[in-house]
């Protein structure tokens, strides 16, 4: 075996989440080793949705432009049932006000991780393809495992590969939940005829079908339930390609990628080990619905990033890395309880869902997406896109709000035309928003910028931003030098690097 190597943290895994992380990592100044099995980023589609929050943690990281030139946007609606359509319903800038990203983007998993990796590789990291991590073990100064060939030795490791994580078996940390009975299939096509162009098509019948417009001329993801299955290998692209013609009036000419699947509904019992930590798919899985994993595991990787750099650079001590747990795990627990559910309503066979869908659902669906609010953002945008997350930041939060959420603090910083640009500085700073001269503002070391007003942030009021575009703190200048001093890291004025 080769000498060994050291480095801060050990990334095993190069898809979206562990890219990400890396990404994030070296741009804050962590020294990173990124390992997988695999010979290079995936070919295959997979994931395709990009949501408004991951947009914007790309756009801070310097490649909003590029993942918005590649992306296709789908403004569009189509349902139906069997080969009966009803209507286009447009679609339109759902989160328009709310957000620099307000639209429905489309980029698949194997693009989001090309871009990943070539900027990766411009920020001076790189990924070991072909060496997988095994042979992981706790060590007095962190972590021992064997990469490929070689021995490294991290401070931290962190589990960003996939369902089958290595890292989160070999912790014996739990992985509970459950697994759908039924068998998916997932085709990437071209030449695809029955559906409605440039629209996300969502067909219910004896089956159910899904079809996305993707990058590229006439490509499709099909996304079909085979209710009536008989095991993984029931069904066939030839028995997939059957039941779209039969069953939706579908067709398609040739395929990039033809694969089956079921859904799982899991999360991980802890994010955190010691040294240890789970991220993306190793720690949560779930139904596609909704175009909500990929965006998580992007969301994990973006917050751990920031908390691994705070304490290996001594901005923190080490408790701040539960707040990683703290704070992403029940994000995870709430979108596995809600696609399950939403899945169920999908595939139960009871009568009254079967008829819902079947009767019910193409007459309201309609009339549902046009009503949406066109600007400000619907609560549903807001979940969906991911916008809407919220963090308890300490851990009597909860109970000294008596469960009331804040309607900023504890949220992505909200979005007021030009704020989120003061967030590519990577600082702690403090955001005012109309009713406060600069000179009032105490001096906490932190960058301050003032903005003219804008909802729904309070006149007078200012607020204390995290490097990672949460909001951590709100506050009187009076009042502001204690609060905000107790709501951050002791050396936060410290920066990145």
């Amino acid at each position: 075996m080769a000498a060994g190597q050291t480095c801060d943290v050990l990334v095993a895994g190069a898809g979206p989440t562990g890219l990400m992380l890396a990404n994030w990592l070296v741009k804050l100044g962590v020294s990173v080793i990124v390992a997988d099995g695999k010979d290079g980023p995936t070919r295959e589609s997979r994931a395709l949705v990009v949501q408004s929050r991951s947009l914007e943690i790309y756009d801070q990281l310097g490649l909003g432009d590029t993942v918005i030139e590649a992306a296709h946007r789908a403004d569009a609606l189509a349902p139906g049932f069997g080969s009966r359509v009803f209507g286009r319903i447009p679609l339109g800038p759902l989160g328009e006000g709310f957000t620099p990203y307000p639209w429905i983007e489309i980029l698949e998993q194997s693009r989001n991780e090309e871009i990943l990796y070539a900027n990766l590789r411009q920020l001076g990291g790189d990924v070991r393809w072909g060496a997988a991590v095994t042979g992981l073990t706790q060590t007095a100064d962190g972590v021992e495992a064997s990469v490929g060939d070689s021995t490294v030795r991290a401070t931290f490791c962190v589990g960003a590969d996939g369902a089958n994580s290595v890292v989160r078996r070999t912790r014996e940390i739990d992985f509970a939940g459950i697994t759908n009975p039924h068998l998916f299939y997932v085709i990437d096509a071209t030449a695809v005829g029955g559906l409605v162009e440039n629209a996300i098509n969502v067909r219910f019948g004896g089956d159910f079908l899904l079809g996305f417009p993707m990058t590229g001329r006439g490509g499709w993801r099909l996304i079909g339930l085979a209710r009536d299955s008989d095991g993984d290998g029931g069904v066939t692209e030839d028995d997939a390609r059957a039941r779209m013609r039969t069953g939706f009036a579908v067709t398609y000419g040739e395929s990039r990628w033809f694969a089956t699947y079921r859904v799982h509904h899991r999360v991980a019992a802890k994010f955190r080990d010691g040294p240890f930590f789970l991220a993306g798919d190793a720690a949560h899985v779930h139904s596609p619905v909704g175009g909500q994993g990929m965006n998580t595991g992007l969301q994990d990787a973006h917050n751990l990033a920031f908390k691994l750099a705070d304490v290996l650079q001594g901005r923190a001590g080490d408790e701040w890395l539960d707040r990683y747990e703290a704070e992403r795990r029940p994000v995870a627990r709430t979108l596995v309880a809600t696609t399950d559910r939403l899945f169920g309503a999908v595939t139960s066979q009871s009568l009254p869902l079967r008829a819902l869908r079947r009767f019910v659902a193409p007459l309201i669906a309609p009339i549902g997406v046009r009503m949406l609010p066109r600007r400000g953002g619907s609560r549903l945008f807001g979940y969906v896109s991911q916008t809407r997350i919220h963090y308890w930041l300490t851990p009597n939060a909860k109970r000294e709000a008596g469960g009331h959420r804040d309607p900023i603090v504890g949220r992505r910083l909200p979005w007021a035309g030009d704020n989120h640009a003061a967030l590519r500085s990577l600082q702690w700073q403090i955001h005012a928003y109309g009713g406060i001269d600069k000179s009032d503002i105490p001096d906490l070391g932190l960058p301050v910028h003032v903005f003219p007003p804008a909802a729904p942030f309070a006149p007078g009021w200012l607020y204390l931003v995290r490097p990672d575009g949460f909001v951590a703190a709100a506050a009187t200048p009076a009042a502001a030098a204690e609060s905000f001093r107790s709501a951050m890291p002791v050396a936060a004025t410290r920066e990145y690097g």
